[in-house]
């Protein structure tokens, strides 16, 4: 962050700008080139102009107003990081809140000019954008990174070396792979195809990285066709292994900084394959003027979103080593005499080496330590600066997950380091209640994902709580810890994605929560593989196979509230998960666990 300037004085710098490029609105996403949700410094200019530091949020200034949109995950964090730097807090799907779009629509006046870095916003964003300025003969001004303007000690963007993943974990080749994409991509009729998003190149490449913090893939574009497979990337920091492997997958690869030039170059007559909900609106904009769009969802997000058998025989080896690393972490936790020395710094930090000795080669996101009122921030991050000491009171919830060549993992467990009020343990039983219920699930084949988001709310919004987030999201293999389309979300779905049907092979996370600000945090997240169960008269049943293997602190439980049916699915989960985790722990840490798991 810079030193000499506040957050009002780049707002007020921003606004000049605006005034001298002739904008009189002008948009600051979250984002980069590839539509990325983790972001490295050298794009995080939200935060840079804001002080914001979420992964989710919209800045819109003008001369008079700035405002940042945040979703309910951060609604509390975002209040005090906002706080005097000039910008407002638009609280997303509350009552009384427009959103962006709708802001756009009341704001920007006939004629006028909304301003972006059409580099860091996606085709499908631009287009709501549109719409809703409709009628107004408002003007678009996307060439523009105002805030790059003003960020002189900007970070830059840093490319780093890659590695192969091999087959033994991926199940099927990269040329494999980029065969099925071609296939189609002639069921759609395209005879080129650009992909910029960096899970879905990864996935496809069968390459991991460490381009962005905690999500293992590499800065790059892809352009494909019936032919050819090019890779703008940089291949000066790739090692000769990575270069070698590629060619022999059929790929090319060509200078990260060619692609821009590359669009309206190589799309000339072309019919175009993109995912405009992926794809940065400028690949769009600068399409030759006979290039023939074709939009739709990337066939590599379908294709990566259903684990084949080799990656969920892989993701079950990674819970198996990330349970491992969980249980030695919570017996030394438990253990500890002088509890209250600890910060939330050093727990997280305790249980990043416990992951890294069963394996993990990095985080898979930073990990959420949160102590009483700490944990209400959904995505709360304890710093040198400001962090909490550990209590024997209340409880602590701490979010964490780690990757590994076998699979990305992603666990919540809240704990009860000492005594508890009668509400809080009512809120704790419901939230364990609620992912008892949603993993239990059996439902018929066709099945949506926002059709079940119901299962694990409904003991929540029993006691007329609810968490402002989805119950849960998809997960990337080795890859982005948050991956669509698949989540549970119990909202009208603006997009497709709310939509999705359950598939054999999905992996998603089912993670219900109470979040009283000021007061307490509780989440119990497991990640869920979806499976075949029987197939009968009436139709083909499914059901969740949980892959996270840890034990759930029964402290705060009242078991008279829990049904037959959620005893039953709680007592068999904690034998699976001793039966799994035994063997890869000492004798003291194994009698510790068969305690902790016997059959309530």
């Amino acid at each position: 962050m810079e030193l000499t300037l506040t957050h009002k004085d780049i707002l007020q710098a921003l606004r000049t700008k605006m005034q001298l490029a002739g904008i009189d609105v002008y948009v600051i996403p979250s984002g980069d080139f590839h539509g990325s949700e983790y972001l490295s410094d050298h794009f995080r200019c939200m935060r840079f102009v804001s002080g914001f530091t979420g992964s989710a949020g919209t800045l819109v200034i003008t001369p008079e107003e700035a405002w940042l949109w945040t979703d309910g995950r951060y609604f509390i964090q975002a209040e005090r990081q906002i706080a005097g730097s000039g910008f407002g807090l638009m609280r997303m799907a509350q009552a009384g809140v427009p959103t962006v779009e709708e802001y756009l629509k009341d704001t920007v006046k006939d004629g006028q000019t909304l301003g972006f870095d059409g580099r860091v916003v996606t085709a499908r964003l631009v287009e709501s954008w549109e719409k809703a300025l409709e009628g107004k003969n408002a003007k678009l001004a996307a060439g523009r990174d105002l805030a790059g303007e003003i960020w002189a000690e900007r970070e830059p963007q840093d490319f780093h070396d890659a590695f192969i993943l091999e087959e033994k974990y991926t199940g099927e080749s990269a040329a494999d792979k980029i065969a099925r994409v071609r296939a189609e991509m002639k069921k759609a009729g395209a005879d080129l195809y650009f992909l910029t998003s960096l899970d879905d190149i990864a996935w496809l490449l069968n390459i991991r990285g460490a381009d962005l913090p905690h999500t293992p893939v590499v800065f790059g574009f892809l352009e494909i066709t019936a032919e050819k497979c090019i890779f703008y990337c940089r291949p000066d920091v790739l090692n000769g292994e990575v270069k070698l492997y590629l060619q022999a997958q059929g790929v090319t690869l060509a200078a990260y900084d060619l692609f821009w030039s590359a669009v309206p170059a190589k799309s000339r007559g072309k019919h175009v394959l993109y995912d405009p909900a992926k794809t940065a609106y400028r690949v769009k904009a600068d399409l030759a003027p006979d290039a023939v769009k074709i939009e739709a969802v990337n066939p590599t997000t379908l294709m990566k979103c259903v684990k084949n058998k080799t990656e969920q025989e892989s993701m079950r080896e990674a819970h198996r080593k990330d349970g491992i690393a969980m249980v030695k972490w919570l017996y030394w936790l438990y253990n500890q005499a002088d509890l209250e020395s600890l910060s939330e710094i050093d727990v997280s930090d305790y249980l990043e080496q416990c992951r890294r000795d069963a394996g993990a080669f990095d985080l898979s996101f930073d990990t959420i330590a949160a102590m009483g009122p700490n944990a209400a921030m959904m995505h709360y991050k304890a710093t040198p600066e400001s962090h909490a000491m550990l209590k024997r009171e209340g409880f602590l919830l701490v979010d964490s997950g780690g990757q590994y060549k076998d699979g990305s993992t992603d666990i919540t467990r809240t704990m009860a380091l000492g005594p508890v009020t009668e509400e809080q343990k009512r809120h704790y039983t419901a939230v364990l209640k609620s992912m008892l219920r949603l993993g239990a699930a059996r439902f018929l084949k066709g099945c949506t994902y926002y059709f079940l988001d119901i299962l694990a709310r409904g003991p929540v919004w029993d006691l007329g709580i609810d968490y402002r987030c989805g119950t849960g999201h998809g997960i990337g293999f080795v890859l982005n810890v948050h991956e669509g389309p698949n989540g549970f979300r119990w909202s009208k779905p603006a997009t497709m994605d709310g939509l999705v049907t359950l598939e054999a092979g999905m992996v998603t996370t089912d993670e219900p929560g109470v979040y009283i600000e000021g007061s307490h945090g509780i989440r119990i997240e497991n990640e869920l593989l979806c499976v075949e169960d029987e197939e009968n008269e009436y139709g083909r049943f499914m059901r969740f196979e949980h892959l996270t293997l840890c034990p759930i602190d029964l402290a705060a439980l009242i078991p008279e509230e829990l049904s037959p049916e959620e005893r039953r699915a709680l007592n068999a989960y904690h034998a699976m998960v001793y039966e799994r985790l035994q063997d890869g722990l000492t004798a003291e840490e194994a009698a510790w666990l068969r305690k902790v798991t016997q059959p309530v």
